[in-house]
């Protein structure tokens, strides 16, 4: 399942040190399109130029609420500390985790940033019923325990597949748990120096069918190829621009 991924990889690699001006222009369009994607999935109505004129010029969209706004700016902010978490190259913590979503909800729901939900959930149209929330603090401990330590022996990609699945299927806060996971997929992708998975709104249902799948069947690879697709598209782009 990996190896086409895994040799355009190394073909970028041995390309490395790439231009600054072609790493900085990639990452303006991945940091747009991962942004305008995530919040798509999750029902913002804002589009890609929109997106765009808020992330890089600060202007306010008529029409659209301050909430759509601020999923835009806080998204850019939390990939930011993305990017810092990578640099770092520690191992994922709870504090972590709570300190991405934190930036996610900021000035949105402050009450809920960065703290586990105190009430039960369903999700929309899954089948998969999320844990009570007294076990929420335990399942995320042993999720990340798993995470740090026997999760090690698998590929880097479907390791951070698994990782944003399981998170999902904890749904640990109230609001902000797609875009949350979403994250956490591109923080340990970057680790393993990949290129971002961005998880196309086109690909919304096929997503969360993916996802359902595997919290009900424990079948994670319909999963893990929505992520490779995601991949190859970025590794691809990076292709087209170095060659």
């Amino acid at each position: 399942m990996f190896q086409e991924i895994d040799k355009k990889k190394n073909i970028i690699d041995n390309k490395r040190p790439l231009p600054n001006h072609t790493l900085k222009s990639l990452r303006e369009n991945f940091l747009l399109t991962w942004t305008y994607n995530s919040n798509a999935i999750e029902g913002n109505t804002l589009t890609l130029s929109e997106t765009k004129v808020v992330l890089e010029d600060g202007i306010t969209i008529g029409g659209k609420t301050l909430k759509e706004h601020l999923e835009v700016i806080n998204h850019k902010e939390a990939i930011l500390y993305v990017e810092d978490l990578v640099k770092e190259d520690d191992i994922l913590t709870e504090w972590q985790v709570k300190s991405i979503h934190r930036l996610i909800l900021k000035g949105i729901d402050d009450s809920y940033a960065g703290t586990y939900r105190k009430e039960k959930v369903i999700i929309s149209g899954a089948e998969h019923i999320p844990p009570e929330p007294f076990l929420l603090k335990e399942e995320m401990e042993t999720l990340l325990d798993w995470y740090n330590n026997e999760s090690k022996d698998l590929h880097a990609v479907e390791r951070a597949a698994k990782l944003h699945t399981d998170f999902v299927k904890i749904h640990p806060f109230i609001d902000g748990n797609g875009r949350t996971a979403r994250l956490l997929l591109n923080l340990e992708l970057m680790k393993a120096g990949y290129p971002l998975a961005i998880i196309r709104n086109e690909d919304r249902a096929k997503y969360y069918s993916a996802l359902d799948k595997a919290h009900i069947t424990g079948d994670y690879r319909e999963f893990i190829e929505l992520v490779i697709q995601a991949l190859n598209r970025s590794l691809d782009l990076y292709l087209k621009v170095i060659d």
